[in-house]
């Protein structure tokens, strides 16, 4: 009974799932940041295909469909951008249904995917899983049950911009460096935790 975590680099969620006797693995087109064997890097969809799994749990890139890069869409449309990560996301979403025999779990940041796709089944926060922060957190679920608050804290500090617009301070706050994507990206330990606890457990059943 395997997990995936595909488009995982930091091994958040496999770890968090290995700690509770889960054969997790992650994969993505970089190296593991941990070194983990655990690992396999390549192709995502390729990997859903390679081996049997029982969940999957699919970060497809949202460089070209989050809501907070709107202000380039128009630019991203024009020169075929945004369509290569609406055709990946929607690759990695119906592979991952197709492939997972238990269930899978398709994540992305409030976007387009919304209106071209469908509204995601849940939206969390990190708030809800232990983590003062704040990044609102889509989920298309296929045959896996919501994600239930395990520790709600208070969000954290929010940053109001010049321009009026509300920002958790951890992600506004973010030196500008080639790691700044991967930063934000990152899975919060404790919605990690609560995705190997609760989607985990189902590969018990």
């Amino acid at each position: 009974m395997r997990i995936l975590i595909a488009c995982e680099t930091s091994g958040v969620t496999r770890e968090a799932c290995r700690a509770r006797g889960l054969d997790a693995w992650s994969c993505d087109l970089e190296p593991a940041e941990d070194g983990s064997e655990h690992h396999h890097q390549g192709d995502a969809v390729e990997v859903m295909r390679a081996y049997p799994w029982a969940i999957i749990i699919a970060h497809p890139p949202c460089t070209h469909l989050a809501s907070s890069g709107a202000r380039w869409w128009a630019q991203k449309r024009a020169d075929g951008r945004q369509q290569q990560g609406i055709e990946l996301f929607m690759s990695m979403l119906n592979t991952a249904q197709w492939c997972a025999s238990v269930g899978s779990a398709v994540e992305n940041p409030v976007g387009i995917m919304s209106t071209l796709h469908r509204k995601p089944d849940q939206i969390v926060q990190p708030w809800w899983f232990g983590d003062r922060a704040r990044k609102t957190t889509c989920w298309w679920l296929d045959r896996l049950p919501p994600l239930v608050p395990t520790e709600v804290v208070d969000e954290g500090e929010i940053h109001v911009t010049r321009s009026g617009k509300r920002m958790p301070a951890w992600s506004h706050l973010l030196p500008q460096s080639t790691e700044r994507a991967r930063i934000r990206s990152r899975t919060f330990e404790g919605m990690g935790k609560a995705m190997a606890e609760q989607w985990g457990e189902l590969c018990a059943i």
